[in-house]
């Protein structure tokens, strides 16, 4: 027996605009939750791989169970989304659920949603009316009136609807915690807002706590909460994960509690792709509360919520041989388009002076030239293949919000508090891009027989110290000392070449009585490549040979920079600043190792510091 479709359909009036809504209502996962949808799971024993991310699923409700095929989500980000289901188990045969955001003329945003529904039998026939007529509609309502008031106040991260009671054990616990990291040095203000989000963020949002985008949340220096982070984490009040992002879903796809628990090989199912991690992109640190202070137990409501991709834009599912025109909102920037299970990808740029239609075609790879499109467009999406696609438009940009590896454990607080941590013997990963520091001190020899080994010896670790304090305040981390010589290493080239500036500044000018000290330096930047050596984190490529052999060319009175460093546009303004009084002398050299080729290099000094020596000469 066949039974007819009811079609809901609600109208809200809204008062935040489309684009501060969407994050909200294209959460999927979360408003599942929050309408008092069931948990749900993979369905079990469905090994069968489907088509175009499609899933098998399962939950019970109200102790019946449910299974379905879920379709893969469409969208057009922040107009509308929607996704179809078909049922194989429970009283439903089909859902059918589409969101539209349309911008008011008085401003705010008019949400329609709609829903049509299929029942299999005579139990969904009956429940119907009554699970989406009344109790799904009021529990809505309720969700997007909640929603609303958040993006009005721009609090992007919901908190629970209720306040959560913490039991005297957990409050005592917080407040030693507390203590012990304003001893720590963490700012207070920092350290509030960080205590009042552990409490009273829902567990999303708990479960993957990102510094930075919370710094950018709360108008807090970036540093300043990743540090209260890593200190938190030290002291008990987090625990640390390392997420292996995909490089197209950019969703994690293993979370890891250890460097050393990473293969730099990973596997995205999704996607179904098998991707090389690296640090500087790949791998990013996160944080959740430790177990002890509060548990963020974290359950699927939704799997291919638009929101869980949120660089991809758009999202359409094409039969064979179709089309389908799309009236796109974008912001200016650069896209790539692509379809899940074909090879390619075709550029495209959005720009103000962009064409206003255009086309889009496919059929056996993605592939075409450029499109420049304007911020409001008419695209048309021709699928001329003899299979379904799944078109996919993504902004390229990454988000900067993300405290990548590469960046973490090149900071000198993340060696001090995690000293052990390393990546199992054998695996390299690639960090990006680093500026590589080597010093050594000049007639360190001579010093031991001058003042003696014990005193030439403390003069030496107080020079490490000096050093390790420039590196750290430059946002650097001091990796390894080779006798009297320190290599370093950091993300910003202006801020390495003034950290060694000053400390030679500071070593050749000691306190009254101690005999001045002058350190040689080199600096290098490109690739690396992480390792562990002697259980510790290390660096190693041509990079570290590059930046190596500089420190060797240096006199004491000056820094060795390559091209590389040179090039930098910060180092630049730094060297040709009128208040940092210093000079940068070109000259070209062979360096054995590299190919006996000539490298054009510089050498950065002060010019009082050069007057002195010639005057002296």
């Amino acid at each position: 027996m066949s039974y007819r479709e009811f079609h809901y359909r609600w109208e809200y009036e809204l008062q935040s605009s489309p684009e501060q809504l969407w994050s909200f209502v294209a959460d999927t996962n979360r408003f599942n939750r929050d309408a008092g949808v069931p948990a749900l799971q993979l369905a079990e024993g469905k090994t069968q791989r489907l088509r175009n991310a499609r899933r098998r699923l399962q939950l019970s409700m109200l102790g019946v169970p449910v299974e379905w095929e879920e379709q893969p989500f469409e969208w057009i980000k922040p107009a509308r989304f929607g996704v179809v289901r078909k049922y194989s188990k429970g009283p439903i045969a089909e859902l059918k659920v589409l969101a539209e955001l349309a911008p008011r003329g008085v401003g705010g945003s008019k949400l329609t949603y709609q829903i049509w529904v299929t029942p299999k039998s005579l139990l969904g026939f009956l429940l119907i009316p009554f699970q989406f007529g009344y109790a799904i509609r009021r529990k809505f309502s309720n969700a997007f009136e909640r929603y609303d008031k958040t993006a009005l106040a721009e609090i992007p991260v919901p908190t629970e609807s209720s306040s959560l009671e913490l039991s005297s054990a957990v409050r005592g616990r917080l407040d030693a915690l507390k203590e012990k990291l304003l001893v720590d040095g963490v700012a207070p203000q920092v350290l509030e807002k960080l205590f009042d989000f552990i409490e009273r963020a829902d567990d999303f949002s708990l479960s993957r706590i990102r510094p930075y985008e919370l710094a950018d949340q709360w108008g807090e220096p970036r540093r300043a909460v990743l540090e209260a982070c890593l200190l938190g984490t030290r002291q008990g009040l987090l625990d640390m994960q390392w997420d292996l992002l995909c490089p197209l879903c950019r969703g994690p796809q293993e979370s890891e509690t250890s460097l050393s628990d990473i293969s730099s090989q990973v596997h995205c199912e999704t996607c179904r792709i098998d991707f090389t991690v690296n640090f500087e992109r790949f791998v990013e640190i996160t944080f959740r509360p430790s177990a002890s202070v509060r548990r963020a137990e974290v359950k699927d409501y939704c799997i291919g919520s638009p929101q869980r991709t949120p660089h991809v834009v758009v999202q359409q599912l094409l039969a064979p041989h179709s089309n389908r025109n799309l009236v796109l909102p974008l912001e200016v920037g650069s896209y790539r388009l692509r379809a899940l299970e074909l090879p390619g990808e075709q550029l495209v740029t959005v720009r103000t002076d962009g064409a206003e239609t255009a086309t889009a075609r496919i059929v056996e790879r993605v592939s075409g030239d450029e499109l420049k499109l304007a911020p409001r467009t008419t695209l048309l999406l021709e699928n001329a293949s003899d299979a379904e696609q799944l078109f996919i438009l993504e902004r390229l940009q990454w988000s900067d919000q993300a405290a990548t590896a590469a960046e973490v454990t090149a900071l000198q607080i993340f060696r001090d508090l995690f000293s052990s941590e390393a990546l199992r013997p054998g695996e390299q990963i690639s960090v990006g891009t680093l500026t590589v520091l080597f010093t050594d001190l000049r007639h360190s020899t001579q010093l031991y027989r001058e003042i003696g080994d014990a005193t030439a010896f403390g003069r030496v670790l107080n020079h490490f110290d000096v050093l390790k304090k420039a590196i750290a305040e430059a946002d650097g981390a001091l990796v390894k000392t080779i006798g009297d010589a320190v290599m370093g290493v950091f993300r910003d080239s202006a801020s390495a070449l003034n950290a060694v500036l000053m400390a030679q500044q500071l070593l050749a000018a000691p306190p009254e009585g101690t005999a001045p000290l002058t350190l040689k330096a080199g600096m290098h930047s490109g690739p690396c490549i992480a390792v562990t050596l002697n259980d510790r984190l290390d660096y190693f490529g041509s990079t570290v040979n590059m930046a190596a052999r500089l420190e060797g060319l240096s006199t004491g009175n000056d820094v060795i920079i390559s091209r590389s460093i040179y090039d930098d546009p910060d180092v630049r303004e730094l060297i040709n600043s009128p208040d940092t009084d210093l000079h940068a002398v070109p000259f070209e050299i062979l360096l054995k190792g590299f190919d006996e080729e000539r490298f054009e290099l510089w050498r950065v000094g002060r010019k009082t510091a050069a007057t002195a020596t010639i005057s002296s000469g």
